[in-house]
């Protein structure tokens, strides 16, 4: 399943949510990178 499909399935704007988790993504601790999926994911204030 794509992460669009899967943020539409979590009732997420894909693009802002794809757009937040691709510019979190580099500096986001591996041991905390699952908070970027989906299901899991708070956009950032």
């Amino acid at each position: 399943m794509s992460l669009i499909q899967s943020a539409e399935l979590n009732g997420l704007e894909p693009w802002a949510y794809q757009k937040d988790a691709l510019t979190r993504l580099p500096t986001q601790p591996a041991s905390r990178i699952a908070e970027l999926l989906p299901h899991r994911w708070a956009q950032s204030a």
